[in-house]
């Protein structure tokens, strides 16, 4: 693994600056030591950091409900990079693998509303995200889904159940297995 801190005296600095703002464990991984995209992302989210109190770097149009139950891989800061997204772990956990991507507009969400009460919320389930999966745009993670390795999420998809079985594409509303990632290669 690299170190996060480089040779170079600007990386010294922008650290120091971050670190002002951050939480030291997520200035590290993949976008500080190979991309080090997570520097600029880390200096654009400073007006968000001071009114949300996030202590990760998050774009300004990222949507995030008890950041305390929101547990992920630093290699996957880019997920509270993309726009439009809504991360709603209210009553449950959102955990995020190594290497995900999500694009626009996805919602993951641990409840919802309760069918006989829509002014209750129903108990909250955990949302699992495996490593290396690719959740498309415009989808929606419900409660307790738990998404296995290397899963990719059509677009515009609603996932409703577990999906067991990696090296997949699942689609649709529901979603559904589509095919193995496998079979085509």
């Amino acid at each position: 693994m690299k170190r996060i801190l480089y040779s170079r005296p600007i990386y010294w600095m922008l650290y120091a600056l971050c670190r002002i703002f951050y939480s030291g464990k997520y200035l590290r991984g993949y976008y500080f030591t190979e991309k080090r995209m997570g520097f600029v992302w880390a200096l654009k989210g400073i007006p968000k950091r001071i009114s949300t109190g996030i202590p990760w770097p998050i774009g300004k149009a990222v949507t995030i409900t008890k950041r305390k139950n929101i547990q992920f891989d630093p290699d996957s800061l880019n997920v509270f990079q993309s726009p439009g997204c809504y991360f709603q772990a209210n009553d449950g956990k959102i955990n995020i693998g190594k290497n995900v991507h999500i694009a626009p507009n996805v919602g993951i969400v641990t409840t919802n509303h309760d069918l006989n009460d829509l002014k209750r919320h129903t108990e909250g389930k955990d949302v699992i995200i495996g490593e290396n999966c690719w959740i498309g745009m415009n989808s929606v993670i419900l409660p307790g889904v738990v998404l296995a390795p290397h899963t990719v999420v059509g677009a515009g998809s609603v996932v409703t159940k577990t999906v067991s079985d990696g090296d997949c594409i699942i689609a649709g509303s529901p979603a559904r297995m589509i095919r193995k990632i496998s079979e085509h290669l």
